[in-house]
């Protein structure tokens, strides 16, 4: 299968390069990647500057833009031949509940589906990454199912694993996404000439994280599988808000 592999932490990554180490294996793969860290990038497009991309002398490609310029990029522009499915990861750390929203790895994934390909996005659970490798077997065994269950035409896969040696985890779990509380105070500092600065505090701690969510199945060893849907519209609410503005319109 040919691929294209990009991340958010960037084309020096040590997930990064992990996971193409064991998809190249078994699958014709590109990796087109951030020249830095984009971690928390979402799904932001560089509009207002032109983006560059640059061979490195490993083989992968590194663009001065976010996951999302990557994808695009190697997309629309960069690949002679156009990949089979985009690959995001490994992500050094969770993307779990509401992680998704602000994730550049996810992001690389859903800017794939945008482009009319099929995506998944994996993170390891642990910042630090002891057991990258566990996260690429994980992969590759999704792959192997995807050839003969292809992914919803609106879906990518989020994936998340345990921070542990292959043969221990306890399985894999299809989940919906939990919840956290809002996240922790900004911390407030100055810079060295006096002027306040601004830091994000510490990330919400777990609110939804019951049987069934993505939090519950790593607490328990097991590595997490969420389908997300690229398109976000709320359709159990249209009949709804159709029957109140069509209420209104008649009052007025």
């Amino acid at each position: 299968m040919k691929l294209l592999l990009s991340n958010d932490d960037g084309v020096f990554a040590e997930g990064l390069a992990v996971l193409h180490q064991h998809l190249s294996q078994r699958h014709d793969t590109t990796v087109i990647a951030p020249d830095r860290n984009c971690s928390g990038a979402s799904n932001a497009l560089s509009l207002h500057q032109p983006l560059r991309i640059q061979k490195m002398k490993n083989g992968f490609y590194a663009v001065n833009g976010t996951p999302s310029d990557c994808v695009h990029l190697g997309l629309n522009r960069f690949m002679q031949e156009e990949p089979q499915l985009v690959v995001s990861g490994i992500n050094h750390g969770a993307n779990l509940g509401d992680d998704v929203i602000y994730s550049g790895t996810v992001a690389a994934a859903t800017e794939g589906r945008y482009m009319g390909l099929p995506a998944i996005a994996v993170s390891l659970t642990n910042y630090k990454g002891g057991h990258f490798d566990t996260a690429a077997k994980v992969v590759l065994d999704i792959l192997e199912r995807l050839e003969n269950h292809p992914l919803a035409p609106d879906q990518i896969l989020n994936i998340n694993v345990p921070d542990v040696p292959y043969e221990e985890l306890a399985g894999i779990e299809v989940t919906r996404q939990g919840r956290r509380h809002r996240a922790e105070s900004m911390v407030k500092d100055t810079d060295p000439y006096g002027r306040d600065i601004y830091w994000y505090g510490p990330v919400g701690s777990e609110q939804d994280a019951g049987p069934g969510t993505d939090f519950y199945a790593i607490s328990r060893g097991y590595c997490s599988v969420t389908p997300l849907s690229v398109d976000m519209t709320a359709y159990q609410s249209l009949d709804e808000m159709q029957s109140w503005l069509e209420k209104k319109h008649n009052n007025d």
